[in-house]
């Protein structure tokens, strides 16, 4: 008879060795050059985290970016501008190709500096000195002008709020040729010099009628038409009820839903018919999906809102919630859903930041992710972890709002990446995918095998030991936090991936079924047409 004791302890012997340490100084496995700047590119907010501060972020990415090729950079900056959403990063990677490689810099330069805050985020890196250089440079000059002349004026005038820097600065450092009377006038008004009044855009010139309406009268007339302007070019005056009414009747959807409260203090609600017409918005298919809005974004809208805002409007924010995260895949099989509950997913998931901190923590995203994949697909068991497996009891059929509350409010503790799958073993589970969202940081129970080196990841072991009883089984691991580490290093059947728009789950439904290519993400971002 074989030797029971013998083979039991030959499990994970001949698994890979960790080769790192994570951020808790706990073994770990490295992710390659390439990989880890695809999870920094997803993730990354240049704030401070629970374990990095913004400085050590951008290092971290500067080092990674002169590992890689230029093209891979620039794939990356489209990936994580156009799926991922994200603003600061991939204004930080086009930076780095105004040094590397100018002539790719141009080609994906319109599909990421695709707005105002995009601009000003690319010219104050640019000027930061962070990617080498304190001055735009003729080339990245060139796009930015070319970025102005590929705009209609009033469009230019729309997108101008900001500063740090102002469009004003830009203005004078790239000195823009204006082709006609309009954008002369226009750019004469925006840098503050003599302009002709009567060629501005229609939309400049109601602004500053409506403007000097309510300085003169000490609150802007009811009978002025109030301008289809930026909200912030308005709420710097004083601004009476009726003209509150008028902004939120003709705001844009991400304007409504960032603005409810301020709403509500204005007396908006309470004029006939508003409260639905603003409730219908924030429902509208259409203009979710336009407006590309994170899921997480209307948990934090959700969970701000005050009295004052009627039930139906919180009621379409859970409807929005639906809308942005019904692109969730049904996947076959038995799904198992890890989110981790421990204390260093308390923190905001887009970091610390003066000011303007998040109030939704990365808790809150590995809960709505759980919640989703849930809702979409109801034999789906969640499992939270911290230190240990946590018991919960969700219904598949409450919105993904409900389940998501319910899930960042258990309580916090260390973190133990192996214990959902410990968990899954004692009981001799079965299952064909498993999902891990955590900021990959675990610390208890993490060596095998002694120390860094000795041996694989407590979190790879059990894996192998439920690979024993489910063959077909694969695993993803959603990192919420910019790291360059992972419990579970990458293979055929693992997918390390980072995020939190709904790219991500577009990617955990391809690699279910095995339509992932070798390389699994960083392929994704390789087959980025430039």
């Amino acid at each position: 008879m074989a030797n029971k004791t013998l083979f039991k302890s030959i499990v994970g012997k001949f698994l890979p060795k960790t080769d790192a340490i994570n951020e808790e100084r706990a073994p770990a496995y490295s992710l390659e050059p390439k990989h880890a700047l695809a999870q920094y590119a997803a993730t990354g907010c240049m704030n401070h985290t629970f374990y990095a501060s913004a400085e050590e972020q951008l290092a971290k990415v500067l080092e990674l970016c002169a590992q890689v090729e230029p093209e891979f950079i620039a794939k990356a900056a489209v990936f994580c501008r156009e799926r991922g959403f994200m603003k600061d990063m991939p204004a930080l990677l086009c930076a780095v190709l105004s040094v590397r490689d100018r002539a790719l810099l141009a080609q994906v330069f319109p599909r990421v500096i695709d707005n105002g805050k995009m601009l000003r985020n690319f010219v104050q890196i640019m000027r930061s000195g962070a990617a080498g250089r304190k001055s735009l440079g003729t080339a990245p000059k060139r796009l930015v002008r070319e970025w102005f002349e590929a705009r209609e004026a009033e469009a230019i005038f729309t997108t101008s709020v900001g500063q740090s820097p102002s469009f004003a600065d830009i203005l004078k450092m790239v000195h823009p040729k204006p082709t006609t009377a309009e954008r002369a006038a226009l750019y004469g008004y925006l840098i503050g010099k003599p302009h002709e009044v009567e060629a501005l855009p229609q939309v400049v010139r109601d602004f500053e009628t409506f403007k000097a309406s309510a300085l003169g009268n000490g609150v802007a007339s009811v009978t002025a038409d109030v301008p289809r302007v930026p909200f912030q070019m308005l709420t710097a005056l004083n601004l009476g009820r009726g003209e509150w009414v008028e902004i939120a009747r003709t705001a844009s959807w991400t304007m409504t839903r960032m603005n409810l409260n301020t709403f509500a203090r204005h007396g908006v609600f309470e004029a006939e018919g508003m409260a639905e017409l603003i409730a219908a918005r924030l429902r509208d298919e259409k203009l979710v999906r336009r407006a590309r809005v994170f899921p997480y974004q209307l948990m934090a809208a959700f969970d701000a809102v005050g009295k004052g805002v009627p039930e139906l409007v919180r009621d379409a924010l859970q409807d929005a919630m639906e809308i942005a995260t019904e692109n969730v895949t049904e996947i076959a099989g038995k799904v198992y859903v890890f989110p981790d509950v421990s204390g260093s997913m308390r923190s905001p998931v887009t970091g610390f930041r003066q000011g303007s901190t998040s109030a939704v923590r990365c808790i809150d995203v590995a809960a709505l992710v759980a919640a989703t994949v849930l809702r979409k697909n109801p034999k789906t068991q969640i499992i939270p972890f911290e230190s240990k497996a946590i018991a919960v009891r969700l219904n598949a059929r409450d919105s993904v709002m409900t389940n998501a509350e319910k899930l960042a409010k258990l309580p916090a503790g260390g973190t133990n990446c192996s214990a959902p799958l410990q968990l899954l073993n004692k009981l001799r589970a079965t299952g064909d995918l498993v999902i891990y969202v955590s900021d990959n940081e675990s610390w208890i129970n993490s060596p095998i095998y002694g120390r860094f080196g000795g041996g694989a990841t407590q979190t790879l072991a059990e894996w192998e030991r439920f690979k024993e009883r489910n063959p077909q089984a694969r695993m993803v691991c959603i990192d919420v936090q910019p790291n360059s580490t992972t419990q579970a290093k990458e293979r055929k059947d693992i997918l390390n991936i980072g995020g939190f728009s709904d790219a991500v789950f577009n990617l955990v439904a391809e690699f279910a079924v095995g339509r992932l290519s070798a390389g699994h993400w960083t392929s994704v971002i390789e087959a980025v047409t430039l």
